[in-house]
C-alpha cells in the first residue's frame, strides 16, 4: 500500500479541522496545555471550519489529505507567504499526521509533495514556522534541509509561544 495525498474538496473543512484537533493532542503534548487544545476543537471547531471553508476557495491556497488504506491519516496546507518579510516565499501551514504514522516515511512524502507543488507554482523559497519547544518538528525539518532563517513571532495558545521561522530554497 502506498500514500496517496489529494485534494480536499468543499464540503470536507470539517474532517480537515477534526483531524488537525486529533493531531494537535500528540503533536504539542507537553508544548500546549491539554486544556487550550480543548478549547481550540471545542469552542473554536465551528470557527476554523468557516476559516477552512474560505480558504478553499482562495486561489493561492492548497488543502490536501493524506491517506493510506482509504483511511485519511495526515492533511496538508499550503500557498503563497503570508509574513511580510517574505512576500515572494512560498508556505507551507500546515503538515500534521496521526501519531500512529509517524516515523514511516509519511511525512517526509507529504513534504517532499508540497515542495514539489511550491516549485511548481514558481517559488524558489519555502517557509514554515515551528513552535521553538517543539524539537520533533525542528529535527524534522532540518533533516530535510529546512534551516532556522532567524525570523521569530510570538503567539498566544494559552500562554506565550515563539515561533521559529525556518526556510529552504527550492530552485
Amino acid at each position: 500500500m502506498e500514500l496517496t495525498i489529494r485534494k480536499i474538496l468543499q464540503g470536507e473543512e470539517r474532517a480537515f479541522v477534526e483531524l488537525g484537533n486529533k493531531c494537535w493532542k500528540t503533536a504539542y503534548r507537553g508544548i500546549i496545555s491539554e486544556e487550550y487544545i480543548a478549547y481550540r476543537a471545542e469552542e473554536q471547531f465551528e470557527q476554523r471550519v468557516e476559516k477552512f471553508t474560505e480558504i478553499l476557495k482562495n486561489p493561492h491556497y492548497e488543502m490536501f489529505f493524506a491517506e493510506y488504506d482509504s483511511e485519511i491519516i495526515g492533511c496538508l496546507f499550503y500557498g503563497k507567504s503570508t509574513d511580510p518579510e517574505k512576500p515572494e516565499a512560498g508556505e507551507i501551514a500546515a503538515i500534521y499526521l496521526i501519531e500512529e504514522f509517524w516515523d514511516r516515511g509519511f511525512g517526509r512524502e507529504m513534504l517532499n509533495f508540497a515542495l514539489g507543488e511550491l516549485k511548481r507554482m514558481s517559488f524558489e523559497e519555502v517557509i514554515i514556522w515551528v513552535l521553538e519547544e517543539n524539537r520533533r518538528a525542528r529535527r524534522f525539518y532540518e533533516r530535510n534541509r529546512f534551516a532556522p532563517d532567524g525570523g521569530k513571532k510570538e503567539i498566544e495558545y494559552g500562554k506565550p509561544l515563539t515561533c521559529l521561522r525556518y526556510g529552504k530554497e527550492i530552485k
